[in-house]
């Protein structure tokens, strides 16, 4: 759920960005391409969406230099709509192309594709028992109930749905629910997960000591 935006538009970026956290993601807006690509090296996100026309170098170099470093989604926002250039991003690595001017719900459901492509899903509900998550409408529900989450309960549940059973750090957590300008308390994860309990199951999320959480599946 953690963005990385690499677009020089200032006004086009903060509309991305606003959307984006709208819908629950963490989202780091570069306006560079050197600053994406050292951003890639040492920092992990779950998707990119990539500009290609950057004031510094051609988004095809960033596209590159991503590749040798990451398999994460990467996502094209250009201009360049001739198909030489489309084929030539998609045959560079990149996992879907938007075409400028776009529609915000158009990004927003392109993103959601090439997530769940990248973790071998076709369907957008995740089913685990009870539990039911439909990553369009963001609705959870349990035992066929609807559940109202924050926006980062909602973020904290779905990373975990979409590995079941395996554990997650909290580390890793930390960094797909807050971008690099936002405060993070040192129980966050901790309080998301108390608040997901209460609200679901107390049995749901699974607590591995001195590692960090896991999704059980199955719960009755």
């Amino acid at each position: 759920m953690r963005v990385l935006l690499v677009e020089d538009d200032p006004l086009l970026g903060d509309g991305i960005k606003t959307a984006l956290q709208r819908e629950g993601y963490a989202v780091d807006w570069l306006e560079n391409g050197h600053d994406a690509l050292a951003a890639v090296r040492y920092d992990t996100f779950s998707v990119m969406v990539l500009d290609l026309g950057l004031p510094d170098i051609d988004g095809m170099q960033v596209l590159k230099g991503v590749r040798r470093h990451s398999a994460m989604p990467v996502l094209i926002l250009t201009a360049r709509d001739d198909i030489e250039a489309r084929i030539a991003g998609l045959d560079g690595g990149a996992d879907d192309y938007v075409l400028k001017p776009f529609d915000l719900q158009e990004l927003l459901a392109r993103l959601r594709v090439v997530m769940r492509r990248a973790q071998g899903r076709a369907s957008q509900i995740i089913e685990i028992g009870p539990l039911r998550i439909d990553e369009a409408s963001h609705e959870v529900t349990w035992h066929s109930q609807v559940v109202p989450l924050a926006r980062r309960e909602y973020a904290l549940l779905l990373e975990l749905a979409r590995h079941p059973e395996k554990v997650m750090t909290r580390p890793h957590l930390e960094s797909l629910l807050y971008g690099w300008n936002e405060e993070v308390a040192s129980n966050a994860v901790e309080v998301h997960i108390h608040h997901l309990r209460r609200k679901l199951d107390k049995r749901l999320i699974a607590t591995v000591r001195g590692i960090g959480y896991r999704l059980t599946p199955d719960r009755e």
